[in-house]
Order: C-alpha cells, then sequence, then structure tokens
C-alpha cells in the first residue's frame, strides 16, 4: 500500500494507488477510453467512460497530473446500418466504407461519425467527465500509425502464433494484420490477396469493384489495424496506464487477453485493466446494442435523474457488478438513497464510521461542480411530485411551498433540475394511480350519513383550528378521531375525500396531502 492508504476507500482510489505504483514517478499519466461511433452510443457504453473519470479524479485528488484521452473509432468500417436512423437506403451505399465517410444522415455535421460524436460529447458535458478526444481517421490518414503498421507487419509470425493459441481453427496462411479500403470502391469487405514487401509496401486485390493495387504505407490512407492490434498498438503510441474493458474483451480467448501478448511487439506492456460489468434497463432485459437503435442514452436517463445521481448511480457499484437503471416507481426509492448518502455525507444522518466516510467519497466523486459548503436544500421527490400536480405542474408556482427552504443558488438548482424531473417522469413513466389533479369545482359524490357526517367534521376543523395544526401528524390525529366518533374504517373513511379532491379512490397519505393543498382549496371542496 502507498503511504496514503489511510485515504483508501472508493475502489477508483485504490485502482488510481495501484497506477502510481506501476510507475511512481510519472509526470503525466494516461488513462484510456473510447467506442465506435457506428450507431447511438448509449448509457451502457457510459459505463467504461465513467470508469475512466472516477479514476481520472482520484489520481486528480492525489495531486497527480493525468491525461483521459478517448478515442473515436471513427475509422472502423460502417457494417451495419442502425435501425433508428433515417434513409436507409441512401446508407446502402456506404457500406464496408470508413464511418468517417459516411454522410450525416440527419444533415447536422459533415459526417455520421460528427453527429454521433458531437452528440456523446455533450452529453459527457452535462455530467462533468471532461475528455482528450482522439478521432482515429485523423490519426491514421496523418500517418501517425504508419510506423505501428510496419512493425504489426514485420511481426506477422509473431502475432498469427499469439491469436492461434486462442482460435479453433488457425489463421490461413495469406491472412495479414491489416484492413485496407479499396483505393477505387472504398470498401474492405471483400479485399484478397494482401502481400507485404517486406519493407513499406503492400499489393491487394479487391473482389467488390475488380481492382487491384499498391498501398506504401508511409504515403498512404486507406492502411488499418483490426482491433487486436490496433488496441495494444496504441497503448505504446499512447503510453497508456490505465484502461477498463467489457465482459466481451475479458474473457478468456477475448481481445485483452491477446492484447496484452502483442503489446509486447511493439516494445511496451498492458497498462493496469479493468473489467467492468454490463449496463441494463429495467424491464427491457439483456444488453444494449446500438445497432438496434432502441437505446437509451446518457440524456434520457438525465431526464429522470440528477447529474449528480447518474455519477452517483455508477460511484455506488464496483465495476464488476451488472445492475439495471429504473424508470418506474423505484425512482422515488433512488432519490431517497440519494438524499440519505447526501445527509450522511454532510452529518445531518448518524451511521458508523465507514458507512459515512464511504457515503462522503462517493459524494464527492459524484459532484458536477465544487462540494457544496453545507448540505444542500433536499425536496423529496415523492412530496415534490405531488406539490407540482396540485399546483398543475407549474414548477414556478410549485417553488412558493419551498420559498423558506432555498437558501442559496445551489439550492435553486436542485429545486429546479429536480422539479424538471420529477415533470417529465409524471408524464412519461408514473403509473396511472400515481397521477391525479385537483378539482376545481366539487364533484358529485355519493356518501353514506357516516361519511357526509365525518365530512363535516372535517371542514369545521379546517375552518377553526388550521393555524394551530403544525405537522402531518397533528391533522392525521384530528381525523382520526372524528372517524372512530363515527364507527368509520379508514379506508370507509378516506375514500370521499380523495374522490371529492382528486376523484380518485385513493392518493397520497391524506392528512400530508390536504395540508399541501392549502385551506383555501379544501374549504371551496368540502
Amino acid at each position: 500500500m502507498s503511504d496514503n492508504s489511510n485515504d483508501l476507500i472508493h475502489w477508483s482510489d485504490f485502482t488510481a494507488d495501484r497506477i502510481i505504483r506501476n510507475n511512481p514517478n510519472k509526470e503525466t499519466y494516461v488513462l484510456a477510453s473510447g467506442i465506435t461511433p457506428s450507431g447511438t452510443v448509449h448509457f451502457g457504453n457510459f459505463r467504461e467512460t465513467i470508469t475512466v473519470d472516477l479514476v481520472a479524479r482520484a489520481l486528480r485528488k492525489r495531486g497527480k497530473s493525468v491525461r483521459f484521452i478517448f478515442s473515436w473509432d471513427d475509422y472502423d468500417t460502417f457494417r451495419k446500418i442502425p435501425l433508428n436512423l433515417p434513409k436507409q437506403e441512401e446508407l446502402k451505399e456506404f457500406m464496408f466504407q470508413p464511418i468517417v465517410d459516411v454522410p450525416d444522415p440527419y444533415e447536422m455535421e459533415e459526417c455520421y461519425a460528427r453527429y454521433q460524436e458531437r452528440k456523446y460529447e455533450s452529453q459527457l458535458a452535462k455530467v462533468g467527465v471532461e475528455v482528450n478526444a482522439i478521432y482515429q481517421a485523423d490519426m491514421y490518414r496523418a500517418g501517425k500509425y504508419d510506423q505501428g503498421i510496419i512493425e504489426t507487419l514485420k511481426n506477422r509470425d509473431k502475432i498469427v502464433a499469439i491469436l492461434n493459441e486462442h482460435r479453433s481453427s488457425p489463421l490461413a496462411d495469406s491472412w495479414q494484420p491489416v484492413s485496407i479500403y479499396c483505393e477505387k470502391c472504398n470498401r474492405d469487405d471483400k479485399i484478397k490477396n494482401i502481400v507485404f514487401d517486406g519493407e513499406k509496401t503492400l499489393s491487394y486485390g479487391c473482389d467488390h469493384c475488380g481492382h487491384s493495387g499498391n498501398e506504401v504505407i508511409e504515403n498512404s490512407q486507406r492502411v488499418k489495424l483490426p482491433w487486436r492490434m490496433d488496441w495494444p498498438m496504441r497503448w505504446v503510441f499512447e503510453g497508456v496506464d490505465f484502461e477498463p474493458g467489457g465482459k466481451d474483451h475479458s474473457s478468456e480467448g477475448g481481445s485483452f487477453t491477446t492484447a496484452k501478448e502483442i503489446v509486447k511487439l511493439y516494445g511496451g506492456q498492458a497498462p493496469l485493466y479493468l473489467q467492468y460489468d454490463f449496463v441494463s434497463i429495467k424491464g427491457r432485459g439483456g444488453k444494449m446494442s446500438s445497432s438496434s437503435g432502441d437505446v437509451v442514452t446518457v440524456n434520457d436517463v438525465l431526464e429522470v435523474y440528477e447529474p449528480e445521481m447518474v455519477r452517483w448511480i455508477f460511484a455506488s457499484y464496483k465495476t464488476n457488478v451488472d445492475f439495471s437503471v429504473s424508470f418506474d416507481l423505484d425512482v422515488l426509492k433512488m432519490y431517497e438513497d440519494y438524499d440519505k448518502m447526501e445527509r450522511l455525507a454532510f452529518g445531518a444522518e448518524a451511521g458508523n464510521e465507514k458507512k459515512v466516510a464511504m457515503a462522503k467519497r462517493v459524494y464527492e466523486i459524484s459532484q458536477i461542480d465544487e462540494m457544496p459548503s453545507e448540505m444542500p436544500f433536499q425536496p423529496s421527490l415523492r412530496h415534490l411530485c405531488n406539490i407540482l400536480q396540485i399546483n398543475g405542474m407549474n414548477i414556478d408556482q410549485g417553488r412558493s411551498y419551498y420559498a423558506s427552504e432555498i437558501k442559496n443558488d445551489r439550492d435553486e438548482r436542485r429545486y429546479r433540475e429536480r422539479a424538471a424531473r420529477a415533470v417529465h417522469w409524471i408524464n412519461n413513466f408514473a403509473p396511472e394511480e400515481f397521477k391525479f389533479s385537483v378539482n376545481s369545482v366539487r364533484p358529485q359524490v355519493v356518501v353514506d350519513e357516516a361519511q357526509a357526517n365525518l365530512l363535516s367534521k372535517v371542514k369545521v376543523i379546517i375552518e377553526t383550528e388550521w393555524d394551530s395544526i403544525e405537522t402531518d401528524k397533528d391533522l392525521h390525529s384530528k381525523i382520526y378521531e372524528a372517524l372512530k366518533a363515527e364507527g368509520l374504517k379508514p379506508q370507509d373513511a378516506f375514500r370521499p375525500f380523495y374522490e371529492i379532491l382528486i376523484s380518485q379512490e385513493r392518493g397520497p397519505k391524506l392528512a400530508g396531502f390536504m395540508r399541501i393543498i392549502g385551506k383555501e382549496k379544501l374549504l371551496n371542496l368540502l
């Protein structure tokens, strides 16, 4: 353990400590992540990005300089058209060409790759993730990897031996560790007869268009390394110290297994590696796929959860644990859990020493900006949903209920962000029985004599005792006294109130609900 071992609480801190111990005197630590922009970058992809960001923060806390590189693999081949894209027929013309050469079907960016890249980069900014973006098409076409390509070709036999160890059938004798985009049709799917002259030139044939050509690597913009060689080559080129990978890359015989051997051929070693598990959306099942088009993005999640909560969700799990994100009633519990963690972090709620220390650390790395100097205002999401529905979903009107609790700009932001998400959740995901609107005119409600007497008694209580009722419990007790005097069971007693107030048989806890609605509206309806 390092001299800072007492500060090691969270998995990101332990990882940062291991990175430092691997190379104690390095001036700047390089952390890497990336994705192919072949389709919508979804919330599952975000797990790799946030994993690196959390480790980067842990390193910076130790006073270390960090370079977080995010590689856009936009020189990869456009192999499948995502189902959610427009202009499907037009896009078929660009199959098997570099993604960076596919036009943007939305006509918003210079190409399709840029559309997906800009979209994801803007989402990262919302959750406080800053990356040094590297666009691999630019790197390959600028000749940055020429030497790496040549080294790869010269080590072809050694690479074949490494790959064959993990294959059920050996690679063909004609196989070469490169792919080529045809000079004539710009496709790589039917390239054949690749021959390397041992120095710097490749010859090939293309069965797609019939072209035969030569590529001098140092002058070419058409040669690329396949993933299993490209990944370790870039580790050495960028001096990568840490990079996580998903289960698909981490299995025995997967790309990390071969990469940590192939990287030695470039004179380097594999960086510290963490496997991360998949993230799913509750109710959808399975791993998200960009090619399906039916995915949930960071933006989608941000419509329901505050930015700090999105970070907190990932910071709360070890990387090798899979989990689901919910949009159903579990959202209410998620907000309750986050608020509990916040109270523990600020000492507003008691907990054992270990639990409090973890809450403080998780809260710290979940923040977008600087740590608040005092605990922010915490409107319960469940309560806030009631307030907003009573006020016709008007966020400004709802704010008046909390005016005395909003102390500063951070509290104002908390209210506005949480209220906007509450409105979105109610409109799009809340079950029907959760939704209501307060009647402006009393509806016709059929009641028996005991229920009618109870309604009259409660109206008198509101008229004469409202200003002395300080808590929900006080009002609840008075209603209970009245219903017992009439010999009513709670379920029979409460139903007429809900039918009068919101035209439903049940609703939020009655006493608190009535206090939110207020004396004037209650008397008008009762």
